[in-house]
């Protein structure tokens, strides 16, 4: 009933024109697709998705590193089961297991952590991609493996960090977005604060949200408020969650352990410092130590992701969407997370609606 009685308030709202709203977590566009949001909203407001998927966002590159450390080094490669199907620019991960490499599935850092200890004659090399909120975690796993002293675990990192991102997607002059539904779960550990910049710097509106529907229409509705007013400021929606200093603990961690580096995301290209890499002083847990050949990752052709995580392309806009690109055959990193916007998109929105889209 309140769901109803929102989306009646912003299908009563006046706005001068279609304005552009951009849910940046991942979490959020399966949200908004799981439960239909999108479909209570008025033709004057479109959600677009954004870059708020870590495995969406990491270049095929990074695939065909971790392969290529497989294949010459015969270490272990401990991963996120999201990973192993993400297309690398000749094979996925699991191709790679299936032809040989030691490729296993963890869900924590920890647990990878915990194998590397009773395998101390097996090279243990873990994927670490993610944002802040995963990166924390990353950081407690790599603490503990220095203070064991347990030399042959190592981290491949392709974690990222959000707030450079974002200025570098909004101050993108062929980028047109209103508003921005912040990250939960990042601000959870960020804090607010470091958000302040988008509406003072980039007129751009901001709500953190949570991610029920209701915590979803809710920022939706704030947003809108900003929008219509012609007032753009950072509103926090999920303060049952969320604090304007964020998690002091879990940003120590990360600063003790890794450093800022200047890094590349699928569809935004090289941004700076926005990954996070172990500090000069941990290099010996470091799988950047590894040496291989030089890796020039490329993606398939036709695959649209790099404009869909900008916000330019819908998914059933793709060519290869439905089709050739299935989350059970993906061809592009947005078909294969639970976050990822084309398969939030294929398993909840309308299926006939999609394909008459597609084939539109």
């Amino acid at each position: 009933m309140l769901a109803q009685k929102l989306a009646g308030r912003l299908r009563s709202l006046d706005l001068p024109r279609r304005i552009r709203i951009m849910e940046v977590c991942g979490g959020h566009t399966a949200a908004i697709y799981r439960y239909a949001l999108h479909a209570l909203l008025p033709d004057t407001i479109e959600l677009l998705s954004g870059p708020g998927c870590p495995v969406c966002v990491t270049p095929n590159e990074y695939i065909d590193r971790a392969i290529a450390i497989a294949d010459s080094h015969h270490v272990v490669l401990a991963s996120f089961g999201d990973l192993l199907r993400v297309p690398g620019s000749h094979e996925s991960l699991s191709q790679a297991r299936a032809r040989g490499c030691d490729v296993r599935v963890y869900y924590s850092s920890a647990e990878a952590l915990d194998f590397a200890e009773t395998q101390p004659q097996r090279n243990v090399v873990f994927l670490g991609i993610g944002f802040e909120t995963t990166a924390c975690t990353i950081a407690a796993t790599m603490r503990r493996a220095i203070e064991h002293n347990v030399r042959n675990f190592k981290l491949l990192s392709a974690m990222k960090t959000m707030p450079n991102a974002l200025r570098a997607l909004l101050s993108s002059p062929d980028i047109r977005v209103d508003g921005l539904l912040l990250p939960g779960h990042v601000t959870a550990i960020t804090g607010t604060s470091v958000f302040e910049f988008l509406p003072r710097d980039l007129g751009v509106a901001c709500t953190v949200s949570g991610f029920e529907p209701l915590d979803i229409l809710e920022s939706i509705d704030s947003l809108a408020g900003q929008i219509l007013a012609k007032a753009p400021r950072l509103e926090n929606g999920y303060r049952r969650a969320v604090h304007s200093a964020g998690n002091a603990s879990a940003q120590q961690a990360m600063r003790e352990l890794f450093c800022e580096t200047d890094v590349t995301w699928r569809g935004l290209g090289a941004i700076p410092q926005s990954g996070l890499t172990l500090r000069s002083e941990f290099a010996e847990w470091d799988a950047a130590q590894y040496r291989i050949a030089a890796q020039h990752g490329h993606e398939h052709p036709a695959c649209r992701c790099g404009d869909i995580l900008r916000g330019h392309t819908r998914p059933q806009e793709c060519p290869l969407f439905g089709s050739a690109c299935t989350p059970e055959s993906p061809l592009g990193a947005c078909m294969v997370s639970s976050e990822g916007a084309c398969a939030a998109v294929y398993q909840f929105a309308n299926t006939h609606e999609a394909r008459e889209l597609h084939h539109a």
